[in-house]
C-alpha cells in the first residue's frame, strides 16, 4: 500500500480495520490473556536471553528515533519518525515482558528498561551511534527494518506461541518502517547533488556496523535448535536484494567499507557496546532511577 504523504499512511485503516497509528501503544499488560506458557523442551532462561537481544534491538533504536521529536524537517516526518520510534517501544515492552516472565525472575519490562547496566543490554551495537543528519537517520532506518522484517517473519513459525505472536505484529509494522525509509532512500539519493552525496554519506557512516546483525551467537544457535528462534545468517540474502533493489533506485553505490571490529571478537550481543550506549541510557533511565517508586 502506498501513500501520498506520512501522515496519510499514519492515519489510514487498512484492510482488516487496522491502523498505523501509535502501533507501541494501547495497552497495560502487554502479555494479557496470551498463555505463556513455555514450548516443551525449552529452556526458559535461554528463550529469555533471546528476548532481551530482541528487545533490547528495539528499545535503543526506540530511544534514538524519539531524538527526532521537534527538530524533524517537516513535521509530517516528525509523525512518522515518532510513530516509527512508538511501534519499536511497543516491542521492545512485549518482548521484555516476555523475558521476565519465561526466566521466572519476574522482573518487569520497566525493571528490565531502568535498572539493568550498559553491559546487561545485549542489542546489537548499530543501533546506539548519534542520529547524526536525517540522511543517516533513514540510512540506518533502511538497514535496521530490512534485517529486522526478514528476522521476524522467520520468528512467526516460532515454536514459542508468545514471540510468534510478537514477531506477526511486528512484521506489520516493520512493513512500514522499511517501505518510509525506502522511499526517503531514492528521494534523496535520486534527488539534488547535495542530498545524494548526504545520503551515500549516510549509508557508509552506518555500513561498518551491519555485518553484525547476521552473525549468531550461542542463544542463536540453542534457539534455533529448540524450534523458537532463526539464525540471523540465514537473513542475509533476502537483505542484500532489498538493499540492492533501493540503491539502484536511487542511483547509490553499495558502501565498501570494514565491519567494526569487537572486543576480543565480543560485540554488542555479548554486552560489549559503543562508547555511545552510555550516554543514551544516562537519560534514558535517569528519571526511573532518581524515583524508582514513582507512578503517575
Amino acid at each position: 500500500m502506498s501513500f501520498d504523504n506520512a501522515y496519510e499512511a499514519l492515519t489510514t485503516t487498512e484492510p482488516g480495520g487496522e491502523s498505523r497509528w501509535a502501533f507501541g501503544t494501547g495497552f497495560d499488560d502487554p502479555l494479557s490473556g496470551v498463555d505463556t506458557a513455555l514450548p516443551d523442551g525449552v529452556d526458559g532462561t535461554a528463550l529469555a536471553r533471546y528476548c532481551l537481544m530482541l528487545g533490547d534491538d528495539a528499545l535503543i533504536a526506540s530511544q534514538r528515533l524519539t531524538e527526532w521529536v521537534t527538530r524533524s524537517p517537516e513535521l509530517e516526518d516528525e509523525l512518522a519518525l515518532a510513530n516509527i520510534a512508538l511501534d519499536l517501544l511497543g516491542q521492545a515492552r512485549l518482548l521484555l515482558a516476555r523475558a521476565g516472565q519465561s526466566d521466572g525472575s519476574g522482573r518487569s519490562e520497566d525493571e528490565l528498561a531502568y535498572f539493568r547496566d550498559e553491559r546487561e543490554f545485549r542489542n546489537v551495537r548499530l543501533v546506539e551511534p548519534p542520529n547524526g543528519d536525517f540522511a543517516q537517520t533513514i540510512a540506518r532506518l533502511l538497514v535496521f527494518s530490512t534485517w529486522r522484517l526478514a528476522l521476524l517473519a522467520g520468528l512467526t513459525e516460532s515454536r514459542d506461541p508468545v514471540l510468534a505472536a510478537i514477531a506477526a505484529k511486528g512484521v506489520k509494522e516493520l512493513a512500514y518502517h522499511r517501505e518510509y525509509a525506502a522511499r526517503w532512500t531514492v528521494r534523496l539519493g535520486d534527488g539534488t547533488a547535495v542530498s545524494h552525496v548526504r545520503m551515500q554519506h549516510g549509508l557508509d557512516q552506518v555500513w561498518p556496523l551491519v555485518d553484525e546483525l547476521f552473525v549468531p551467537n550461542a542463544t542463536d544457535r540453542e534457539m534455533v535448535g529448540a524450534g523458537v528462534g532463526i539464525d540471523p545468517a540465514q537473513t542475509r540474502a533476502e537483505f542484500d536484494d532489498v538493499l540492492e533493489q533501493v540503491f539502484a533506485a536511487a542511483t547509490l553505490r553499495r558502501p565498501d567499507r570494514s565491519g567494526l571490529a569487537g572486543v576480543a571478537g565480543r560485540t554488542g550481543r555479548d554486552g560489549i557496546h559503543t562508547e555511545h550506549l552510555g550516554f543514551l541510557l544516562a537519560e534514558l533511565q535517569s528519571l526511573a532511577r532518581a524515583h524508582p517508586e514513582a507512578t503517575w
